[in-house]
């Protein structure tokens, strides 16, 4: 059954909202999040932005919440910045973690012995700090800071052992809003 669905967020004071033909912009003091869509039509009154579809199905009204879960976690994100943190774990061998700001990378030395260097991305707009054994990833955007983050976590991921045995590796401590240890 089609249906008129119309959803609107409230945008925080000091929040521009730029919008065009398939693309929304949000920014803050220099600082930027975007959104492309397709599907259905945005309109800004004042502070309150909506998102309208005259005819929606029932996969068009997931897009629009989706696309609506999108926009919230932006403002949220240029309010607060994202951030992920990791915990290097090293029982068999030192591991020494560096990062390589000319190829945009973090790199794991010496991870369980082994010779080549493991590398894991990080995706631009991402800001990556390394304390001791604490590593930190920061950004505007949640997906950015969560897949960069899902980077450096599956770099030292162990196959063929026994992982009660070998628990060495670099492990996600705490997500934005939770800690997960």
């Amino acid at each position: 059954m089609r249906k008129e669905i119309i959803e609107k967020i409230n945008i925080p004071e000091g929040i521009e909202v730029e919008i065009t033909d398939s693309e929304i912009k949000l920014k803050k003091s220099g600082k930027e999040a975007s959104r492309k869509y397709r599907g259905f039509t945005i309109k800004k009154e004042g502070d309150v932005v909506s998102l309208e579809c005259a005819k929606a199905t029932k996969n068009e009204k997931k897009q629009m919440k989706t696309l609506l879960a999108h926009i919230k976690n932006g403002i949220s994100g240029l309010i607060e910045r994202f951030e992920y943190k990791l915990q290097v774990c090293a029982v068999h061998f030192p591991m020494n973690v560096s990062i390589d700001k000319a190829k945009n990378e973090v790199l794991i030395k010496n991870f369980l012995g082994g010779v080549k260097p493991r590398i894991a991305k990080i995706i631009p707009g991402v800001e990556v700090k390394i304390e001791k054994d604490m590593i930190t990833v920061l950004s505007e955007l949640k997906e950015k800071a969560g897949q960069t983050a899902a980077n450096i976590e599956q770099a030292t991921r162990i196959t063929n052992r026994d992982r009660r045995v070998f628990q060495d590796g670099i492990y996600i401590i705490e997500k934005p809003g939770e800690k997960i240890l």
